[in-house]
């Protein structure tokens, strides 16, 4: 079973998120900023994150970095799904490997959820 973290402070969304995808057959866990993200990703081994980037303590960005750094997730798959939308925050997930930029106010859960599938498909 492939497992997904979900980083997002936004607590009734990160369960939206949750019931979807773990209806669709994936574990999923909830962090809900960056240092509860970093010690689940220590803790435990997750296929994809699914990112917000305006998170309390630390940035998505940051966290980011940090995945970047570890060997396990050298290859982690990474979706942001973020309010943020601007060129310069696309082209900073992109050279930071991420597969896919997502902006809250544009997109349905169905299309993370499409996306997810065709990540770890």
């Amino acid at each position: 079973m492939k497992k997904i973290l979900i980083v997002e402070d936004d607590n009734f969304l990160a369960e939206i998120y949750k019931a979807k995808l773990e209806k669709q057959g994936f574990s999923v866990e909830i962090a809900e900023d960056g240092e509860a993200a970093l010690r689940k990703l220590n803790l435990d081994f997750f296929d994809l994150v699914l990112l917000d980037i305006v998170l309390p303590k630390m940035s998505g960005w940051e966290i980011l970095e940090h995945i970047r750094q570890i060997k396990k997730y050298e290859n982690l798959k990474v979706i942001v799904l973020s309010n943020l939308f601007e060129k310069k925050d696309f082209e900073r997930g992109v050279g930071l490997g991420i597969v896919k930029y997502f902006v809250k106010a544009e997109t349905t859960p169905e299309d993370v959820i499409e996306s997810v599938k065709n990540v770890l498909q």
